[in-house]
């Protein structure tokens, strides 16, 4: 048995620490309200920008899992420094290796090609800059040899619990109720989507393999589909005929008027008009195939969303 920390209690974290329970690990599953409870382990409610309270949360660990985000996506690049910082900062003192949840803004558009590790990094929004900017912090820091740091990236999330997400609840959901499929771009694009226990599991796979730190891995995903290939499976499993609203640039500023948080997702809707397929064959060549199927991940997600309707996992 070893003792991990996750921060982060949401959409992946939560998965990574049900998973990390299950395989008998000492957990301490640490969030800043502490609303959310996990037998079994040792729940904490704190500030982690706090390095002081991160250095006492940290003691002992083997690893730590960064799974935190920003409270207010519309504040990401002023609100997510600052949380990575101080786990960084609890990480270092006790001497635990540092398991990073990244996300691909950093790559920028990709003009349609293929996404690998070694893509150039060409942000192009106040968000994609940020996050370009942390992961060189955590490369910078394992570098210098203060921290081991194993960073893993994964694509737009969708699973039980991940309601929140270009893949959530404005699809599974609505599939349920026979109402229209809601997303963005052209659903006629490829897209890789990422499944939350996948993404755990290879978290959990980079926070005890050798030969996985100082390096950036694409967190395991299954085939890639058009996103309206998606939907039509989706909709077909719950028995109701497929409708999608793909919004655009244009739709997406009219609904900012009424909700302004619509308009952050501007600066990625490049994701959603060119092909966006992310490739895990480095992780996959490194530590196996923990990817799910893609039409049993869609099924498991839809049965959660008839089992827990209202569940709201972030």
């Amino acid at each position: 048995m070893s003792r991990q920390v996750v921060f982060g209690t949401g959409q992946v974290g939560s998965h990574v620490i049900t998973q990390l329970l299950a395989a008998d690990h000492d957990v301490t599953a640490v969030s800043r309200s502490g609303t959310r409870q996990f037998q079994g382990a040792d729940n904490v409610a704190g500030d982690a920008t706090d390095p002081a309270f991160n250095t006492a949360v940290c003691a002992g660990a083997d690893v730590v899992y960064f799974c935190l985000d920003a409270p207010d996506y519309h504040r990401w690049p002023e609100q997510f420094p600052p949380l990575q910082a101080g786990v960084l900062a609890g990480a270092t003192s006790t001497g635990a290796r540092l398991v990073v949840l990244e996300n691909l803004y950093g790559y920028g558009p990709a003009g349609g090609a293929t996404l690998t590790e070694t893509l150039p990094m060409s942000a192009t929004s106040p968000k994609a800059r940020t996050r370009v900017a942390m992961t060189t912090q955590l490369l910078d820091a394992h570098n210098k040899g203060t921290v081991e740091v194993a960073i893993g990236r994964a694509s737009d999330y969708f699973g039980p619990g991940a309601t929140h997400s270009a893949l959530g609840d404005l699809v599974f959901a609505n599939a349920l109720r026979a109402k229209t499929a809601q997303v963005m771009g052209d659903a006629n694009q490829p897209h890789s989507y990422s499944y939350t226990p996948d993404v755990a599991a290879g978290l959990i796979a980079l926070g005890t393999a050798a030969g996985a730190t100082g390096e950036v891995w694409h967190l395991p995903i299954a085939e890639t589909w058009t996103t309206r290939r998606v939907i039509e499976h989706v909709y077909r499993l719950a028995g109701t005929r497929p409708r999608i609203f793909a919004a655009g640039r244009i739709d997406l500023r009219l609904y900012g008027l009424v909700r302004p948080e619509m308009r952050e997702y501007l600066h990625t809707l490049y994701q959603f008009t060119d092909p966006w397929v992310v490739d895990d064959t480095k992780f996959r060549s490194a530590f196996g195939d923990l990817s799910t199927p893609l039409p049993d991940a869609l099924a498991t997600t839809l049965d959660s969303y008839r089992t827990n309707p209202a569940k709201d996992m972030t």
